[in-house]
């Protein structure tokens, strides 16, 4: 899987999470999915995703280009 699918994931997820948070426990939950969204736009227009950073080097993911991230022995 790409890394792009791993981000997308992981977003919606939050966002998903972030508006369960804000229905049963407080509205500042929201503030999460925000941040995500907030992220998501920056990332477009700078290139530098922080997940993406973090996705890679745990080892998940091809880079968006079909590139496998490098493995280091």
């Amino acid at each position: 899987m790409k890394t792009e699918s791993y981000i997308r994931i992981l977003a919606g997820t939050l966002v998903l999470v972030s508006v369960a948070l804000a229905h049963f426990v407080s509205p500042w939950w929201l503030l999460l999915a925000v941040f995500v969204g907030l992220n998501l736009i920056q990332s477009a227009f700078t290139g530098f995703c922080l997940a993406e950073f973090v996705l890679h080097k745990l080892g998940l993911g091809e880079g968006a280009c079909g590139v496998q991230p490098e493995k280091r022995s």
